[in-house]
């Protein structure tokens, strides 16, 4: 059968793969340990869930502009203003179903055949097939690890091209819980506006941040306007606000760039859910009662982020591991971990979940196959026995 040559490189995401695998052999009955899911386990706060009840039962379940409701586009303008110290342009924020779509607004707006993405690796495993769906190409960038692999302008210049349309990151990355600090921030948007590339900041996990309690992560919007040339924020509700199934992102641009996304999301997908828009009204609104829900999850993420570390330290000495500062991941190698027969991660996770029932997401996802990424968006128990189990795959001998 023939197909597009839209979709003939594209293939399903690696990481909801294994969350589906892993939930079909719990529901065969097998005892497994799930920490390949990227979601809070928490429920979405009920102060959030009252406000889309109340909706749906008052009738908010029409068609809104394709943007989103222009109250919650102000709500958010608000949220990123305070965020950044300055007012924010409302008529940039375009609401989006979840920031799957709108990372898609932004490479299909932007790019094209012949056109170059530069990717910051590891990366999350959507970016690299959201731009060849625009049919351009992406360019795969690691920085150092003994840096987190967090990618240096000296990084860039070794594979920026005339080609080049723009650079993707991430911060806090999904997978290594890595974060850029506003320096390292700077110093890549200062050779982004130098070389006319787009900057696509992805944003979605800043306020689960490890550095001081109360803070959030550093972001574009903190920089000095001068040093800023074109970018486009992503964010959105899934992560901060335990959301994940509501499906509500934004993008945050210039407004020229904002109303091409939004006529390209009229044809697409029209607005986000109704009651889910509602929904988020609430949690950008009601800056008390986020930032107390905020704040009590990430209690919890401290705690476990502390947990895996203790762990990894304990019982697989010598396995090397970013230190998270943020997200909820542990990102750690194991190719000193493979059998005679084992050449990947892949094949690694893949005898973990079969034989030890514990479901990790291999390193070929984000681009590099020696490694794996731990969710710890999951009880002190459940990573404990997982730990457990991985112990006993290994035979390292130690207990937890």
């Amino acid at each position: 059968m023939s197909f597009s040559a839209n979709i003939e490189k594209l293939k399903p995401s690696a990481t909801i793969k294994v969350s589906t695998l892993a939930k079909s052999l719990v529901a065969e009955g097998r005892d497994i340990v799930n920490l390949g899911a990227g979601e809070p386990d928490f429920d979405t706060p009920l102060f959030i869930a009252d406000a889309a009840v109340n909706g749906v039962r008052s009738g908010q379940t029409r068609y809104t502009p394709p943007a989103g409701l222009p109250e919650l586009r102000q709500a958010i303008a608000d949220h990123l203003g305070a965020r950044a110290g300055r007012e924010i342009n409302w008529k940039g924020v375009v609401v989006s179903a979840g920031v799957k779509q709108a990372l898609f607004n932004t490479f299909f707006s932007l790019c094209g055949p012949g056109d170059e993405v530069l990717v910051a690796a590891p990366y999350w495993t959507t970016y690299p097939a959201l731009v060849m769906l625009a049919r351009a190409e992406p360019v795969t960038v690691f920085g150092a690890e003994s840096n987190s692999f967090k990618v240096v302008p000296s990084d860039l210049e070794g594979v920026v091209s005339e080609k080049t349309k723009g650079l993707v990151l991430n911060t806090p990355c999904n997978p290594t819980g890595a974060i850029y600090t506003l320096e390292e921030l700077r110093e890549l948007s200062v050779w982004a506006k130098g070389r006319g590339v787009w900057i696509v900041s992805d944003e979605i996990y800043r306020n689960i941040y490890f550095g001081a309690q109360g803070d959030t992560a550093p972001g574009i919007l903190n920089l000095p306007e001068d040093d800023v040339g074109k970018f486009i924020l992503v964010d959105g509700a899934s992560k901060s606000y335990a959301m994940t199934g509501w499906r509500v992102g934004f993008s945050y641009s210039g407004v020229e760039i904002a109303q091409k996304f939004t006529a390209l999301q009229s044809q697409i997908t029209s607005n986000t859910a109704t009651p889910s828009q509602v929904a988020a009204l609430e949690a950008f609104r009601n800056v008390e009662a986020a930032s107390s829900a905020i704040a009590e999850m990430g209690v919890a993420f401290r705690r476990r982020r502390d947990l895996v570390i203790a762990l990894m330290d304990r019982l697989l000495p010598g396995v090397p591991y970013i230190q998270p500062e943020g997200a909820f991941y542990l990102y750690f190698r194991v190719d000193g971990l493979f059998e005679v027969d084992e050449n990947d991660a892949t094949t690694w996770c893949s005898r973990l979940l079969q034989e030890h029932g514990v479901a990790l997401v291999p390193g070929a996802a984000f681009g590099d196959d020696r490694w794996v990424r731990l969710s710890f968006a999951a009880s002190d128990a459940l990573i404990e026995e997982a730990f457990t189990r991985i112990v006993v795959m290994v035979g390292t001998g130690a207990t937890v």
